[in-house]
């Protein structure tokens, strides 16, 4: 359970800094409070679908993944987040990733800070 909340908590800050950075990027929320909750919805959301949807699709497209060399990967992290800002919009939290492109360099940040945060995390755990 506390690598699952570990989990939830690098991706809300990841998707945080994503927001910083890439621009047409943006989790709505009204106050402080509001917005904190939004990235943690978006956060668990994102989670969720890296520990059960990702592998499937993963296996499914293996051979893509050789013949682009890995590349595929970005790709499917950018489907991972839309897909996560999709659920997120299910329980009244807006997460907008824009256009395409916007959604792959907002996947790449959110995976670089989220490994980051996610090791910082667990590195204090022990």
């Amino acid at each position: 359970m506390f690598r699952f909340l570990t989990h939830v908590v690098a991706n809300a800050i990841a998707i945080w800094v994503a927001t910083l950075i890439v621009p047409h990027v943006s989790v709505q929320g009204g106050s402080l409070g509001e917005s904190i909750a939004a990235l943690l919805v978006v956060g668990a959301a994102l989670a969720v679908v890296n520990a059960v949807i990702k592998p499937v699709v993963k296996v499914l497209t293996g051979c893509l993944y050789l013949l682009t060399l890995g590349l595929m990967a970005l790709v499917v992290n950018a489907f991972m987040l839309r897909l996560a800002g999709w659920l997120a919009g299910k329980v009244h939290v807006h997460f907008d990733s824009g256009p395409f492109w916007s959604t792959v360099l907002a996947a790449i940040v959110v995976t670089l800070v989220a490994v980051a945060v996610g090791r910082a995390l667990e590195e204090g755990e022990d």
